[in-house]
This record gives structure tokens, sequence and C-alpha cells, in this order.
């Protein structure tokens, strides 16, 4: 057991570095990996890892969730009033509805089992959407109109449906439970009529418990402080939103997946710094999951069903998308101010299909289900065609079809590269300059540029301030360079080339800032560079 993992972890990661070296989506390299390593290829992990694959996939999907409530908008989604809402339902409907209609005609399914396939090729992926929605949100596109929150939304919300429908649908076809339920007072509703309250239930009760769970993360991280660092903050929050899916499964009037979204919705309504604080455990808990996930998914695929079903297998889905979908999209952007390009931007990103089929595809085969090897061999080519196709489309055609906007860092991660200049000379204040850069590279995880503008030939002095700067910065990732002519000019050019965030420099004299500035260096600095500038004074700043 121990070998697969590894091999999960470390194959899935580098396979999936390489894809994306050669501008492919890691996702596919990591599903080649599971595929190779799965029971259909090389058979070499372990059983009880595939025995535990659903339990793995739930961990990763519960991850991205959170990540997904973390980034939405609570602003941004009350500007598009129910286009969101209308995406969690009416793309999904339709594409149900188109799938099983196309079933009945070229595998000759009864309406039940159509509806059984559309709704299992109708649901969306998180592992795909949400980090990709999470990625635009971090580089402006389509944040104006709250695109990406408006898809985020509407594909949790069209997941809850047609799992709803795809549990009522399996109990009529086994034929279990369905008679339906007797209420008190003697009234029998059947399995059909109890879909709206189910619909309601699970939507209303999700949202209550993520509201609930959100509460409880506050109130234990950070108004009693039980937890005295990050990780263990991000502990908590993992383990109780992982209850929360683990309660839906046994008590399912209420949805896991949609309660976990939702409480990462009201932490950043709640408090803000401690969601920045959990996106960035997330961020790093999403890391590894991710890898499990796809590698799993990968290994999940059973190739030697596929080859009877491809090319109906292609126009099902073809068809589910470009005319089933494509409807709900219209209806569900109708009277927005979405423009047709952003309308258009729907067809890559909210189309791919992974997560919801690898866990679900096997079930009506596993039931004895009339159909139920078709059912698995599209989700298996749903999963091989869209996912990687998803992935590829949405950052690719996002700077084509949407418009970039300002960038909200209180409700989305930027991933930044610190870079610090240190600029310093043969004078004492070298030490603190370098003291000082190094604690804040420290606190942000940042490299530096050392810069020496040598205006004397010093060959000791140039070796001494290489030997203080190893010594200082000798956990750091830093460039000691030179360079010649006048200082100002030189640290301005020096910092541009290398794209810093901020210049750490010295003054020479304890005197008012006011006097010392007026022809020096420094003035020269702060008169002709935009970036911030921390001035050091005999190891003050």
């Amino acid at each position: 057991m121990l070998e697969s993992i590894l091999l999960i972890l470390l194959l899935g990661f580098f396979v999936g570095q390489i894809a994306q070296r050669l501008k492919i989506p890691a996702l596919v390299g990591m599903v080649l990996v599971g595929i190779v390593l799965g029971p259909q290829v090389g058979n070499v992990v372990d059983g009880s890892v595939l025995t535990a694959a659903p339990e793995l996939r739930t961990i990763a999907v519960m991850v991205i969730l959170m990540k997904a409530g973390l980034g939405l908008d609570r602003e941004k989604l009350a500007q598009q009033g129910t286009v969101a809402l209308r995406l969690g339902f009416l793309p999904a409907t339709c594409e149900a509805i188109a799938i099983m209609l196309l079933a009945m005609g070229l595998f000759q399914f009864d309406l039940a089992t159509g509806l059984l396939l559309g709704c299992v090729l109708g649901a969306e992926s998180p592992a795909v959407i949400v980090p990709a929605m999470l990625c635009l949100k971090s580089l402006g596109w389509g944040v104006q109109k709250g695109i990406p929150d408006a898809i985020l939304t509407g594909s949790a919300l069209s997941d809850v449906l047609l799992l709803l429908v795809f549990s009522l649908l399996l109990a009529f076809l086994g034929q279990s439970g369905a008679a339906g339920v007797t209420l008190p007072g003697g009234l029998n509703l059947s399995l059909l009529q109890l879909l709206p309250l189910q619909i309601v239930s699970q939507i209303f009760l999700g949202v209550i418990c993520g509201w609930l769970a959100a509460r409880l993360l506050v109130s234990l991280l950070a108004k009693q402080n039980w937890t005295q660092s990050a990780v263990q903050d991000g502990l908590i929050a993992a383990g109780l939103a992982l209850l929360l899916v683990i309660m839906a499964e046994r008590l399912p009037i209420f949805s896991g997946y949609l309660a976990v979204m939702a409480a990462g919705f009201f932490l950043v309504e709640l408090d803000a710094p401690l969601a920045r604080q959990l996106r960035r455990s997330f961020d790093a808990l999403w890391a590894i999951a991710q890898i499990v996930l796809f590698v799993l998914l990968g290994a999940s695929i059973q190739l030697n069903v596929l080859g009877n079903t491809f090319g109906q297998g292609l126009l099902v889905l073809g068809i589910g998308t470009l005319v089933g979908r494509s409807l709900g999209w219209y209806l569900s952007t109708l009277g927005s101010n979405w423009t047709w390009r952003e309308r258009l931007f729907l067809l890559p990103g909210n189309s791919a299909k992974a997560t919801v089929q690898a866990a679900i595809g096997a079930i009506p085969l596993t039931q004895g289900i009339a159909g139920g090897e078709i059912i698995l061999a599209l989700s298996a080519l749903s999963i091989l065609v869209t996912a990687p196709l998803g992935a590829w489309a949405i950052p690719t055609f996002a700077p084509k079809l949407l418009q970039k906007g300002e960038v909200d860092p209180t409700k989305v991660a930027i991933a930044q590269k610190i870079v610090l200049l240190a600029a310093i000379d043969n004078s004492p204040l070298a030490r603190p300059i370098l003291l000082k850069t190094a604690e804040l590279a420290r606190r942000s995880n940042g490299e530096v540029v050392v810069l020496h503008v040598i205006r004397t030939d010093d060959p000791e002095g140039l070796q001494h301030l290489k030997q203080q700067t190893r010594r200082y910065l000798a956990d750091i990732r830093y460039q000691f360079i030179t360079a010649t002519g006048p200082v100002p000019e030189a640290i301005i050019h020096t910092a541009q080339a290398y794209r810093a965030n901020e210049i750490v420099m010295g003054k020479r004299r304890y005197q008012a800032l006011d006097e010392i500035l007026i022809g020096s260096v420094s003035q020269g600095v702060l008169e002709n560079s935009s970036l911030p500038i921390i001035l050091i004074e005999g190891g003050k700043n």
C-alpha cells in the first residue's frame, strides 16, 4: 500500500509537471499515470488503495469545494441576480433531457434509464472547474461581472440536483423504495412527488449547516484561539468540512458538498482574516489532493468497455453539450448584462466532467440495471474527452472572450513571487540592510537581489560584502550582483530588470529625513522609482 501511494504521488506529480511544460493541462498527465498504474494496464496499484479510492476522492472533492467557497464573492453574486441560480438548474436539466432522448434512440433505453445516463453525464466536475475559475479570478478575467462566481455557484447547485435525481432513478429502476413514504396523517408520497421536497431540503439545510460550521470555526479559531498556527487552523477546518460530508452520507437530508462550499463562503463574510489564512492552507492541501484525485480517477477508467460505444458516445456528449446544455446556458443568461462573448465562454468554462462520473458511473452496473455497462463506458469516455479539454480551454479562451477587471485580493488567493532588492555598499549600514531584508524575505517566503554599485576598485571590500551576504541570507534564495555608474540609476534599473517588489537601502547619517535626502542617493531613488522603499538608519528602519 505504501509503495502504491508513493508511486501515485511521485509519478503523478512529475508526469503532471512534464505535461504542463508541454503546454498540456497537468491533470492529463495525472490521469495517464492512473491508467498506466491501474488494473487496465500495469496493475501495480495495491488493491487496498483502489478499494479506498472513493473515500480518497471524497476528501479531494471536499478540499476543492472549500477552496471554491473561500473564493466566492457575495457582491458579485448579488450583482448577477438569478443568473447563478439558473445556471445551477437549466443547463444540467436541458443536457440530461437531450441525452435521455438520444439514448432512447441509439441504445433503446427506456425513459428512466435514459434519464439516469443524462444525470451521470450532465454533472459538472468541481475538480476541473473550481481551480480553473479561481485561477481566472486571481488573474481578473470576468471578475467585473462576477462570471467565475456565477459558474462556481451554478456548478455546485447543478451537481446537487443531478445527484438527487440519480438516486431517485436508481431506487425506481432497482425497485427499492419505489413505494415512496407515508407522512404523518396517512399521506403517501411517491419518490417522484418527494423530489421537489428533497431538492429544497438538500439545498436549504446544506446552506444552514455550512453557516453553522462557519460560525463554529470562527468561534474556535478566531475568538477562543484553540489553535496556535495556520497549519492547525487548516487541520480543524478540513476535519469539520469532512465531517459535514460524512454526516450527509449518514443523514441524506442535506447536501454535504454544498454545506462545505457554503461554509467557505460564510467564513469570508464572518471573518475575512481567518478566511485568508484558510485559503492558503487549502491551497497546500489541494496540491496533494489533486494528484490523488486524478491518478485514482485514471485508474478507475474501464478502457475495455469503451470500444463498442466510442462513436455513439462522442455523439451523445457532443449533442448533449452543443444542443441541450447550450439551450440551458442561453436561458440562464437571458436578460443579463452578459455579452455574446461572455455567454460563449460557458462552452469551455462549464462543460468539464470528471469527478462525479468517476464516483457514480459504475453504480448502475453494480446494481444490475440494464444498460449499466453502456453508462459506465460513456462515463469513462466523458472523463477522457471533457476533463483535459476543459482544463485546456478555460485558460485559453478566457482572455479571448472575457474582459479583464480589477482583482479583489480579499476574495481569492493571488500567487505572487516576492523579490526584494537590497542595495548595499562598504559602509556599516550593509549589515542592518541585509538583516532587515532577510527578515522581510522570511515573512513573505521571498527572494532577494543584493546589489552593490562599484565606484572604486576594492576587491577586498567586495569579497567582504559577499561573505556578509552569505552569512545573513544563508536560508534565503538570493543573487549577488554588481553594477557601475550613477548609484540611483543603477538601483532603479536593477529593480526593474529583476521585477523587485520593494527596495531596501540605507541613509548615512543620523539627521532628519528631510535634511539628509536633499541631493542624496535616497532622494534620487525616491523621486524616480514607483516601488516602496525601506530606509535603514543604523539598524533602524
